[in-house]
């Protein structure tokens, strides 16, 4: 995110952001699958995160809600 970025502020602002840090990386043809520790000092909590790519639905016409 850089400093002209909003934050998100909503469950679905923040999928958005997501969707779309994976598809830049998808782009940039880097390994988004696996695992990464998030520590952040002492002012944030530490997350582990966790991303594993999941299989398509048999209909693609069909656009997802959560997009």
């Amino acid at each position: 995110m850089t400093t002209d970025e909003t934050t998100p502020s909503s469950e679905a602002e923040l999928r958005a952001e997501l969707k779309a840090l994976f598809r830049r990386a998808y782009d940039s043809d880097l390994e988004i699958e696996g695992g990464w520790d998030c520590r952040n000092g002492t002012d944030y909590p530490d997350w582990d995160v966790i991303v594993t790519e999941v299989q398509k639905n048999e209909v693609q016409d069909i656009p997802s809600t959560s997009e």
